[in-house]
């Protein structure tokens, strides 16, 4: 199994071009659509996008093996907040992982009279769950950094108050500017739970804004790729 993975990561870069190469595709064709341009470029720039979340698909066979040992790591964390966010996270992560391979049998015909839209609905499902215990431990990392314990023993007038929220919002922004890590992943979830939402019909934000937030992810996340020191860890 760790062969597996090693043998899966290296497909891993590859992945993460083509999926901001495919929401480029997908911000691309909002603008021609709302431009009025020719329909035919359109249809070529859908066609080119439904292509790179095929292969994309491809390339993502196997990656449930790799989130169960994920998983198998996390489960022995001393902090029990961050062993339940990673290790359930990681869970949540193998099942969208395993819906997302059955979506592609399907799309290629390996599986017949599959209902896509169920499997795809079901894969976007797990995701949501999965990048919401990631934000989850975002915030909880964050909390740590900031002491949080002190926000709720305040009582002051109005006035201090707001003195004490310029305050706090100064302090949240220089313990994120000062832990890069933290920075990049929660900016990374925060953009990427837009595409399940959206997905699903909770909170339909528009193929323009989809495709903004899953170009900015894929850019963050080719770059804790190459730098691998701004990846958050555990």
């Amino acid at each position: 199994m760790d062969s597996w993975v090693r043998f899966n990561t290296q497909s891993q870069g590859k992945e993460r071009v083509l999926r901001a190469a495919q929401y480029a595709c997908m911000l691309l064709g909002y603008t021609l659509h709302k431009s009025s341009v020719a329909t035919d470029l359109q249809r070529t720039i859908s066609e080119l996008e439904a292509h790179m979340s095929l292969t994309r698909k491809l390339l993502r066979l196997g990656n449930s093996v790799e989130a169960l040992q994920a998983a198998k790591t996390t489960i022995h964390l001393s902090d029990s907040v961050l062993r339940l966010c990673l290790t359930i996270g990681h869970l949540n992560r193998a099942m969208y992982f395993a819906c997302d391979n059955v979506v592609w049998a399907g799309k290629i015909g390996i599986i017949s009279k599959l209902d896509q839209q169920k499997w795809n609905h079901r894969s976007f499902r797990y995701y949501l769950f999965a990048l919401i215990l990631n934000v989850t431990r975002d915030v909880y990392e964050l909390c740590l950094l900031l002491d949080c314990e002190d926000c709720y023993r305040i009582t002051a007038t109005p006035a201090v108050m707001w003195v004490w929220l310029r305050k706090r919002i100064h302090q949240i922004g220089t313990v994120l500017y000062n832990n890069p890590p933290l920075l990049l992943d929660l900016l990374k979830n925060g953009c990427d739970i837009f595409i399940p939402l959206d997905k699903l019909g909770i909170y339909q934000t528009g193929p323009g804004f989809v495709g903004t937030c899953g170009l900015l992810s894929s850019v963050l996340s080719i770059v804790t790729m190459l730098h691998p020191w701004l990846k958050l860890k555990p």
